[in-house]
């Protein structure tokens, strides 16, 4: 029924439109009929006139006036791309024959990462450019009768043309050429722009009774698998992901007890020089050894912590084992500089935060240089409150170091850098990403690594993915870099083992790069 209705509106709307010379006329053709019936039948054919004739006329434009509210509904006013409902409506068409003609098709749901991120540090308007940019690139790389709808803020999903053949590692190939288009850099505010997608796609022949809404729920299943393991990964759909989600919400309420359970621990990644590519300290970042799903990244538990207020508790534990590895590394004969700890907002307005830091550096009987706390930038952009203030001073007037970290996506201003005792500012990594081939990305660090330099600072870039983007960042004269390029994240017995080969690797006061004088 639904279908013929459907084809009854198409047939008026089509008739409208080809009709316009018709409708011109009507302001002609109305009074000469009328007078033909009066002519003809009298007043009885021009009372039939009045009262019938205005109906049609009535009916054609309702329907079409309809439909085309109803297309306007379909489409996203900001993309042009399909709704979710014209989305759904359109796909549940194309699958209504899939076992008759022996087809098979996909949906694939993507999600721009860290969207909400790009949004708060560009704005608004730019991040609408952004979702423009990548609308207009996932219509490029889809054929004439696949679907394209926009399905959230940096949500996606595609649903492609039923095909003879299509299996996982046909939709792997899609989903990447997908990242492939979406993850060039975007010319935005006079500088690029890189955002990343994780992609989750179901084949309808996973599924026992494929519908668009099965599908679609799949897809986005899929999708979420892909952003817990990082940005801009693809996971296919299977039966068992079910399951996970009901695992991933026992984990969730088992976070909450996590730091009573002892199972937080600090992991370690090195940072180094880039003049003379000795260790020049180490990043403590926390993870969850769970003991049956193994270890855990933050994105699993920080958002349970911090809903129930133990954003405290884990600051003090990851500062306390921190320097227990610090103390560690001197009594094993190793030359680790200081170790960084990453502190929050709500932790650095803690009116005892000072009395803490300075309790733990006693106890490990550690000056107060090896320390080194990190700020993210968004605390100090605009104007921190007067207890943020006072804590951070006080800690940099202890001898810590104080990091500005994720530098350059705060819009903290010169000013605000400097009412701070700041001593190294960390690039984010969005500067760093594909930094030995793109021109803009190089010219803009070498702008930050000047202004540093102007302002007495030190720099870490953040994010370096391999050796060529280590050695353009140390000619750029970036200090120090950080990142998978140099090593992953590692459990603290594993630092010691590293260590060692690393010195072995470099030799003695090896320079990898300086920036040209």
């Amino acid at each position: 029924m639904q279908s013929r209705l459907d084809s009854l509106l198409s047939s008026l709307r089509a008739f409208w439109t080809r009709e316009t010379a018709l409708r011109r006329a009507l302001p002609v053709l109305i009074p000469a009929i009328c007078l033909g019936a009066w002519y003809a039948f009298g007043e009885v054919g021009l009372l039939i006139c009045v009262f019938f004739l205005p109906l049609p006329l009535l009916v054609a434009a309702s329907v079409f006036s309809g439909g085309k509210r109803r297309i306007r509904a379909e489409i996203d006013g900001l993309t042009g791309l399909l709704t979710p409902a014209g989305f759904e409506h359109r796909m549940q068409e194309k699958m209504g024959t899939l076992d008759e003609d022996g087809q098979t098709t996909a949906c694939f749901s993507l999600k721009i990462d860290n969207f909400a991120r790009l949004r708060e540090n560009h704005g608004d308007q730019a991040a609408e450019e952004v979702l423009r940019y990548v609308a207009d690139r996932l219509k490029s790389a889809l054929r004439t009768g696949d679907l394209v709808a926009r399905a959230g803020d940096a949500a996606f999903t595609v649903a492609l043309e039923p095909v003879s053949h299509f299996d996982v590692d046909s939709g792997v190939q899609m989903a990447t050429r997908f990242q492939t288009a979406l993850e060039e850099p975007i010319p935005l505010q006079m500088a690029s722009i890189y955002v990343s997608c994780s992609v989750g796609f179901c084949l309808s022949s996973r599924l026992n009774r494929p519908s668009a809404t099965a599908m679609i729920q799949a897809a986005d299943m899929a999708m979420h698998e892909a952003q817990l393991t990082g940005d801009s990964n693809i996971r296919a759909y299977s039966t068992d992901m079910g399951r996970k989600v009901i695992s991933r919400r026992k984990t969730q309420s088992e976070a909450a007890r996590t730091l009573q359970r002892d199972q937080i621990r600090a992991w370690f990644q090195p940072q180094v020089s880039t003049d003379t590519g000795l260790v020049t300290g180490f990043e403590a970042l926390a993870r969850w050894e769970h003991p049956e799903r193994g270890i855990l990244a933050p994105i699993q538990f920080l958002d349970v912590l911090h809903q129930t207020g133990q954003m405290g508790q884990l600051a003090d534990l990851m500062l306390r084992q921190s320097l227990d590895a610090v103390r560690a590394w001197d009594d094993a004969g190793f030359k680790v500089p200081m170790v960084g700890v990453n502190f929050a907002g709500e932790e650095l307005r803690s009116p005892t935060l000072v009395e803490r830091i300075q309790w733990e550096l006693d106890r490990t009987e550690l000056d107060a240089s090896r320390l080194g706390i990190e700020v993210l930038e968004s605390v100090v952009a605009g104007t921190p409150d007067d207890m943020v203030v006072r804590n951070v001073e006080a800690i940099s007037a202890l001898g810590c170091s104080i990091d500005l970290d994720d530098f350059g996506t705060g819009h903290a201003s010169i000013s605000s850098i400097r009412r701070l005792p700041v001593k190294r500012i960390k690039i984010d990594r969005s500067f760093v990403t594909n930094i030995d081939r793109d021109p803009e990305q190089q010219r803009m660090i070498a702008a930050i690594v000047t202004m540093a330099e102007r302002l007495g600072l030190e720099t870490l870039a953040e994010g370096v993915e391999n050796p060529s983007e280590h050695t353009m960042l140390a000619q750029l004269g970036c200090s120090h870099v950080q990142g998978f390029g140099i090593a992953r994240p590692m459990p603290f017995h594993e630092t010691l083992k590293w260590m060692t080969a690393h010195q072995e690797k470099i030799g003695p006061a090896l320079k990898i790069g300086n920036k040209p004088s």
